[in-house]
């Protein structure tokens, strides 16, 4: 059987990036029977961004309700916050007393701000070895990820093989799994979708934002009579990834046949999503109206959790010497 994690950071509402490229691919890895899934909200790497309580902790709520929205079993899942599980800070500790100082220079979470240093905290700097604790604290071996996070999974087996030859083998060396589908969802300026681009698409505003969002999607200037090239349209490039494939060969014939403006396309896009989300951001509005049931979710997963931290932890005290 395998275990696998994955989390989101709570710096957030997740938008429809990570929807379609982690929760909806993690839910459906946890419903399979063969696999035991830990699913967690990393709140406390968002501490490196956010500094405001209020906002953290509303971020959080949002993150755990759209898991849950997009049907997430509990049962069948240990689903909890990070920061509920502080066994993984002792760990951090451990590990980055056996990782040189020039890997962790080489994290892309620090290259990308080591010319402003100014905006690079020690929890930034430390980053990949908290989330190499997330993973190694509860035996995982398969961890799905973008792409672009594999450097995290590298440094996790580095600083795992690391402990090991110095003190002898305690962790489960984790595998990432790249998501091949979905892998790359577009965001409105035709970029990955990211927060920190400010290029998301939120679907649990109101309809009336959620339409503004998508009319602001950027496309060319092709006049409306003209064909259209759907393949680099970024509109487009979200539709497909949602449509059945009758609507997606409608959409086609609609652009190559012109008279078809991206307003409608946009306005398209636009049903289309509150359509197949209906029900998701339905329950999702429940959730934040009853936070009372998200804690319980969270609380009941944390304990959980904390079973399989405790059993790691005491294998890894017991090699170091304490």
């Amino acid at each position: 059987m395998a275990r696998i994690l994955t989390g989101v950071q709570s710096t957030g509402t997740p938008h429809l990036g990570n929807i379609l490229g982690a929760i909806i691919p993690a839910i459906k890895m946890s419903n399979d029977p063969e696999n035991e899934s830990y699913l967690f909200i990393a709140d406390m790497h968002s501490l490196t961004q956010i500094k405001d309580a209020d906002k953290l902790s509303q971020n959080t709520y949002a993150t755990a309700a759209t898991w849950l929205a997009f049907g997430l079993n509990i049962e069948n899942t240990v689903f909890y916050k990070q920061s509920s599980v502080s066994q993984v800070t002792e760990l951090s500790w451990y590990l980055s007393c056996f990782f040189p100082f020039s890997r962790l220079e080489l994290a892309h979470s620090f290259k990308d701000k080591s010319d402003r240093l100014e905006d690079v905290n020690g929890g930034l700097f430390t980053y990949p070895m908290l989330m190499a604790a997330d993973i190694l604290l509860y035996d995982a071996n398969i961890i799905p990820v973008g792409k672009d996070q594999l450097q995290h999974i590298e440094m996790t087996r580095d600083v795992a093989s690391r402990v090991h030859a110095k003190v002898g083998e305690i962790f489960v060396i984790p595998e990432g799994k790249v998501q091949k589908e979905n892998m790359l969802v577009s965001g409105t300026d035709g970029q990955k979708m990211s927060k920190s681009k400010g290029n998301v698409i939120d679907i649990f505003q109101t309809d009336k934002a959620l339409r503004k969002q998508i009319m602001s999607i950027q496309t060319d200037s092709t006049a409306l009579e003209a064909p259209k090239k759907w393949s680099t349209c970024n509109s487009f490039a979200i539709y497909k990834l949602l449509a059945s494939d009758s609507e997606i060969a409608q959409m086609k014939q609609n652009y190559e046949a012109g008279g078809y403006g991206y307003g409608h396309a946009k306005q398209a896009l636009f049903e289309l999503i509150c359509n197949k989300f209906s029900e998701q951001r339905k329950r999702y509005a429940y959730y934040m109206n009853n936070l009372e049931e998200i804690d319980q979710a969270l609380e009941f997963g944390a304990k959980k959790a904390a079973l399989t931290a405790n059993a790691v932890l005491k294998r890894v005290r017991k090699k170091i010497g304490y």
